[in-house]
């Protein structure tokens, strides 16, 4: 006969299990960092975007639409002027980008950035341009 039976074969000891499940540990850690971690940073971005939309705001709407916000109808519309006197309201949640915030009212007036352009921090320190 050919084919002999093979009477003692190496059975999966301890270990085995644990190098199997390696990889699959491994693959889960990869996509965490590398596409879960970033998507949440994005999305958190976009709420705190949506959540400081304000009127004089230019914006662009998920159909791209560009227009300038001219009321806060409420917590979920805006009225948004995409020509001159044409005005059409939008739901919050379509806004895509913000182009260009206004200014703050005088009643919620934010203090300036300490660092201005090439005025602070240690690379504007290093280039020379820290206290004058």
């Amino acid at each position: 006969m050919f084919i002999s039976p093979a009477y003692a074969q190496a059975t999966g000891g301890a270990d085995g299990g644990l190098t199997t499940l390696l990889p699959l540990v491994l693959i889960f850690v990869v996509f965490y960092f590398l596409l879960i971690r970033p998507q949440q940073k994005r999305a958190k971005q976009h709420r705190e975007m949506l959540g400081t939309v304000r009127r004089g705001d230019k914006i662009v709407t998920g159909g791209g639409i560009m227009g300038t916000v001219t009321k806060v109808v409420n917590d979920d519309e805006l009225a948004v002027e995409i020509a001159e006197g044409i005005k059409i309201r939008v739901q919050r949640s379509l806004i895509a980008s913000v182009q260009s915030k206004s200014k703050p009212a005088s009643g919620d007036a934010t203090p300036a950035p300490a660092n201005e352009a090439g005025g602070g921090g240690l690379l504007g320190k290093l280039l020379g341009g820290g206290k004058k």
